[in-house]
């Protein structure tokens, strides 16, 4: 989503309810939006919101007690060039919050320079929390891929694969063996932070499976509502593919482990070949649980090779 898109008048109307905030100036210039070149540079959405301060321009100012108690003790001069500073930092949307009254000059200035102003009674710091985490998600770099999106035992695992290997039937086993579905088909992710990608499903494909001879499946009407979850983090890749592709393309015992890009951050990933007889959920399961251990710092295969090369060593003792 494109930056341009995030305006006054959209936070303002999208957090109504949540911060029962009034719009008390800068009524002329609802459209009013944040700097593109400011969304763009942020490193994170504390870049974007903030308390009153004359060092960050471009970002969401926020008047609590404190600053209203700070403009409120100046007077003549010094006030006016304490709110005439404000402007010049070019804020999308001035907030006073901790239910304070906003300053009759605040009010005036805004008016003049066309700067939305809105006033809560909810804390500052619960305005900037919420209005951290509506930034970094609308701001998030965004994707969306193929596949089915899953909780499995806690971790967000992305089924991949070509068309007809029977990931939504997999999706189908995995849920009624206690798992979550996020998203079948295609599913949006969000790098909402340096280290974290979201997973979420698109509102057209809310709780529905498809299966080839079945069709369409409500999952939440079917299986209740724990049975669906609303959000992932992005945490492991199973990719499927073919027996012969497996034995082409992929090492049996792979060194290293695999990794693929998604949104710029390395996601870990494991290939399973789709073969008759083969227990697919039980595999995924198995790989879910081994990743698990792997981000606790235990990693099976490298055990195995130190093993090895202690038994080599150990052997060659024994020969002198």
């Amino acid at each position: 989503m494109k930056a341009t898109s995030i305006s006054a008048d959209r936070l303002f109307e999208e957090h109504r309810e949540a911060l029962r905030w009034e719009w008390v100036a800068g009524h002329a210039h609802p459209e009013r939006r944040f700097d593109e070149a400011a969304l763009r540079d942020a490193q994170s959405a504390a870049d974007l919101v903030g308390y009153l301060n004359y060092i960050h321009p471009y970002r969401v100012q926020i008047v609590g007690r404190r600053e209203v108690a700070y403009l409120s003790q100046a007077s003549g001069d010094v006030l006016d060039r304490r709110i005439a500073r404000i402007v010049t930092l070019e804020p999308p949307v001035i907030i006073v919050a901790d239910d304070q009254p906003a300053p009759d000059r605040l009010v005036a200035m805004c008016d003049r320079a066309e700067i939305p102003l809105f006033t809560t009674a909810e804390s500052a710091g619960h305005v900037i929390d919420l209005v951290r985490a509506y930034l970094a998600h609308v701001c998030a770099n965004r994707t969306t891929r193929h596949g089915v999106f899953m909780d499995i035992l806690g971790l967000g695992v992305l089924l991949t694969g070509e068309s007809g290997l029977g990931k939504s039937e997999l999706g189908l086993e995995l849920i009624s063996r206690g798992h979550g579905l996020v998203a079948d088909d295609a599913v949006d992710f969000f790098r909402i932070a340096q280290t974290a990608i979201e997973g979420r499903c698109p509102e057209l494909l809310m709780n529905l499976l498809e299966v080839r001879g079945i069709g369409l499946l409500d999952i939440k009407a079917i299986f209740g509502e724990t049975a669906v979850r609303r959000k992932m983090r992005l945490k492991l890749i199973v990719h499927l593919v073919r027996k012969e592709t497996m034995e082409r393309d992929f090492e049996r015992l792979p060194y290293e482990p695999l990794y693929e890009d998604v949104l710029g951050m390395p996601v870990r990933k494991v290939v399973i070949a789709v073969d008759a007889g083969r227990n697919l959920a039980v595999l995924v399961e198995a790989a879910v649980r081994n990743t698990i251990l792997q981000l606790r710092g235990i990693d099976t295969y490298r055990e195995f090779v130190e093993r090895h090369q202690r038994a080599i060593e150990q052997g060659l003792n024994d020969a002198n």
